[in-house]
């Protein structure tokens, strides 16, 4: 069986380091926020080369709190892409506002940039493009759009640790980023965790109190806020693996230029890496008319593989109050219906990749 994560390899290969900064918690016993996690708040925001990092317990908390901080509320509308986890348009109706959904641009699976200026409206506040697969949405002209408008850029960059676009890291290109650290993700922790991180200090001030129930300080509250802190376990994993991070991501970028090389003749199409990307592969998704027989045959052949994602969410059953139908946004359904995640973690073997598309291709 050729996995499509292997966590364990991860954990193997720095368990050491792992186990004793787990027991350096207990022993310490400050099991909620705490020294922690203010250090990683400060190591992580500092590799995205931002300013203040504010962590909690999931990338929707995150997103959450990123858009309560910008004044994101009822009656106002965000503008976002369907083709996301839909955890992405889940934070927008947690704060009251409607998401507004523009297509993607088919060859990137990121937000179009020439349709967004058509959905913005009286009501809309803020774009909130997302980094899809490790891939950085356009944000030169997102930037543009969002000066001229007056609008908030909040970046999803729940797939995304230390893509870059035009040599900038993303998450401190908007106003603010914001990171899951799902098991996972390129950066994940042994459990839930997140974190948004800003430039602005106010930005910064407002969700570091909403993600602990509104506190200025114990018991005095400022906000009616929420219990979204990190735990300070995940705080002291995510320290551990944040400094592998990047060997990890030239080691994704090398498997998915490997990738890129056998399956050249293979009838799949396998991900194009725009010009200002710099691409980190959480997910390496090929395509094809003949996704689900393909994803069926490597699966008989113990290949796993994933589709990310196989219902756009336009067209989720929750999100039906939108009003939106088939046919509004053709490439996210298009895409939907197509692509076809391969094994892809930083332990894979050349040997196992050579596997995979020589399963692959037989059955192209």
């Amino acid at each position: 069986m050729i996995p499509f994560v292997d966590l364990k390899a991860q954990y193997l290969s720095i368990k050491d380091e792992i186990d004793t900064a787990v027991l350096k918690v207990l022993e310490s016993t400050q099991f909620v926020l705490g020294n922690e996690v203010k250090a990683l708040e400060e190591e992580f925001s500092h590799y995205c080369n931002s300013d203040y990092g504010i962590a909690v317990n999931t990338g929707t908390s995150a997103l959450h709190l990123a858009l309560l901080a910008a004044g994101i509320g009822a009656g106002d509308e965000v503008i976002t892409v369907p083709f996301t986890f839909v955890a992405t348009t889940a934070a927008i109706c947690y704060t009251g506002a409607t998401p507004v959904f523009v297509d993607i641009d088919p060859v990137s699976y990121t937000i179009d940039v020439n349709q967004i200026e058509k959905a913005i409206t009286e009501r809309t506040k803020a774009i909130l493009p997302v980094h899809l697969y490790g891939q950085p949405a356009d944000m030169e002209p997102i930037l543009d759009i969002a000066r001229r408008h007056g609008l908030v850029v909040i970046e999803d960059a729940a797939q995304a640790h230390g893509a870059e676009y035009k040599g900038q890291r993303v998450g401190s290109i908007g106003d603010i980023g914001c990171f899951s650290f799902y098991p996972g993700k390129n950066l994940g922790a042994y459990g839930e965790g997140g974190m948004a991180v800003t430039k602005n200090t106010e930005y910064a001030r407002i969700m570091g109190m909403l993600r602990d129930w509104g506190q200025e300080r114990r018991y005095h509250h400022v906000f009616k806020g929420y219990n979204y802190r990190m735990d300070g376990i995940q705080g002291a994993i995510l320290r551990v693996k944040l400094r592998y991070i990047e060997g990890w991501t030239e080691a994704r970028r090398s498997h998915a230029a490997y990738y890129d090389k056998l399956l050249a003749e293979s009838g799949v199409s396998t991900p194009t890496v725009m010009s200002y990307s710099r691409h980190v592969y959480h997910v390496y998704a090929v395509r094809s008319p003949q996704r689900d027989a393909l994803q069926q045959g490597l699966q008989e052949m113990e290949i796993q593989t994933g589709i990310h994602y196989p219902i756009p969410v336009h067209l989720q059953p929750a999100y039906s109050e939108l009003g939106y139908k088939p046919g509004d946004f053709p490439h996210s359904e298009a895409a939907s219906q197509e692509v076809l995640s391969l094994p892809m973690y930083a332990e894979l073997s050349t040997e196992s990749q050579t596997q995979v598309a020589k399963a692959l291709i037989s059955l192209t």
